[in-house]
Parts: structure tokens; sequence; C-alpha cells
């Protein structure tokens, strides 16, 4: 049993024992204090149950409007193609040094196919996949 049962059971017991004290004169304004109090209590339930419910509503209405890039950022994107043309210099000489022109291909094949991955994850409709109607915010094909 929990301490708010406890203390509604006391209560109870206390305007049945006030109720035999006092008589059955004021048998009405008891039953009507003591039923203030449960209607308090019953009141506390369901605004924290529906609180719950709220921040719960919430928190799942941010997970879902958050695309896959939404963390993204446009410094993010940049800095990540900066980082990747400067990686392309040393990879393109290593690869035309050591096996020629196949090497260089080889290399710039890794490097835009790194590229458009990540174009991919940031935009996912880029490459002919869902993309987001002008007319509302629901996804169609």
């Amino acid at each position: 049993m929990d301490a708010r049962d406890t203390d509604l059971k006391k209560e109870l017991d206390a305007t049945l024992h006030a109720r035999r004290d006092l008589g059955e004169d004021y048998e009405s304004a008891l039953v009507d204090s003591f039923l203030e109090k449960v209607d308090q209590r019953i009141d506390g339930a369901v605004e924290r149950r529906v609180r719950r419910q709220l921040a719960e509503q919430q928190m799942q209405t941010a997970r879902d409007s958050r695309s896959p890039g939404a963390t993204d950022s446009w410094g993010e994107r940049f800095g990540f193609g900066i980082v990747s043309l400067v990686l392309a210099v040393p990879l393109s000489a290593i690869g035309a040094g050591v096996a020629h022109l196949p090497g260089l291909l080889t290399a710039w094949a890794g490097i835009v196919g790194v590229n458009v991955v990540q174009a991919a994850r940031t935009n996912p409709g880029l490459f002919g996949g869902r993309r987001k109607s002008s007319r509302n915010s629901d996804w169609e094909d």
C-alpha cells in the first residue's frame, strides 16, 4: 500500500470517528469533506498522468521530426567537402605513383563514392528516393 493510500485510509477513519462523535447532523458535511479530498487525489493523479503522456508525445514528436540529416549543419557538410578535397591530393599522388592511371582512377572513385554516400545521408531524397511534398508536411513517393 502506498503512502497516499495510507493517508486516505486515515482520513476515512477520522471521518467515520467524527461522524460517530458528532452524530448524523454533521454526516453530510463530513462526507462532503471526505469526497473533496478524494476528488483532489483523483485530480492530482489525472494531472500527473496527463503531464506524463504529454511529455511522451512531445518526445515522440521530436524524435519523428528529426530527419536523418537534421543534425548536420552547413558547416559540417562544408568541412566534409574540404577534408575530402585535401585528402584527394595525397591519395591521387599515391594512386598515380603506384599504379599509374588505374591507381588514380581508383583513388578518385573512392573519393567520389565517400562523397556520394555522405550526400545521400544528409539529403535522403537526392537520388530519386522519397521527397517531401510542397503541399503538406507528409512524405510522398
